[in-house]
């Protein structure tokens, strides 16, 4: 029986693209689809998902935000807070509101970032960790190297600058260090002096469309045969 998955977005999810082309292939047979959750209503990936016929939820920090003013950060600290808490009741019960639990919502056995930009604090990492749901993300980057956003630009002027000669993606376990989980799948790249970002870019996101679906699946093979090793020594 396949895993459940659900993936995370905030943007155009062409990632997500390379997962549910990889699940119409069967190229993915260890695990379902079985939700989007996207950071912004006005996401492509939505749109995407629902083409293919997978239930959609969005989760927008600016609705927490609406009304308050940037200077008021206490307030707005209180509000990413409860963010993340209503994030984590809603990947794990369906509904933010956890007394609320949505009955015929199927958990995650595991949570894929595939472009979501938003920094997942251990409000939201503890509960999932506590639910058994493992959490994975893709990062155009190597281990160590370029944590955070802009990864790409930054990879490629220090390839121009003559400080690295390679760049690449990863598909790591997530915790709370941005980007510093155990990797899972390590994919180099060359960083060839002269060529512009929208080439060195453009190669990235290949590799990632590729790395994805490798790193997913790699992760859902290790999930299955730790299930079936729990249930031997039960």
């Amino acid at each position: 029986m396949p895993l459940n998955i659900t993936v995370l977005i905030s943007g155009s999810g062409t990632n997500l693209q390379a997962l549910i082309d990889a699940q119409n292939d069967g190229n993915l047979p260890n695990g379902e689809i079985t939700q989007v959750v996207s950071s912004s209503s006005t996401a492509y990936g939505l749109t995407r998902a629902e083409k293919s016929k997978i239930p959609t939820k969005v989760h927008a920090l600016k609705d927490y935000y609406k009304g308050i003013p940037k200077e008021a950060t206490d307030e707005r600290k209180a509000k990413r807070e409860q963010f993340n808490i209503d994030l984590a009741n809603l990947l794990i019960y369906g509904s933010v509101d956890k007394s609320k639990e949505d009955e015929e919502y199927t958990k995650p056995d595991l949570i894929v970032c595939a472009g979501w930009m938003l920094i997942l604090a251990p409000s939201v990492l503890k509960p999932l960790e506590e639910a058994g749901i493992t959490i994975i993300n893709l990062h155009p980057a190597l281990p160590g190297a370029f944590d955070g956003t802009h990864a790409i630009d930054r990879c490629w002027k220090a390839g121009q600058d003559g400080e690295i000669t390679e760049g690449g993606v990863m598909i790591h376990k997530v915790i709370a260090e941005v980007d510093r989980g155990e990797p899972i799948l390590v994919k180099k790249l060359e960083l060839k002096k002269g060529e512009p970002l929208e080439e060195y870019e453009e190669r990235v996101h290949k590799v990632e469309h590729v790395a994805i679906v490798e790193g997913t699946n790699k992760i859902l093979e290790e999930l299955i045969l730790t299930k079936k090793l729990d249930k031997l020594i039960l």
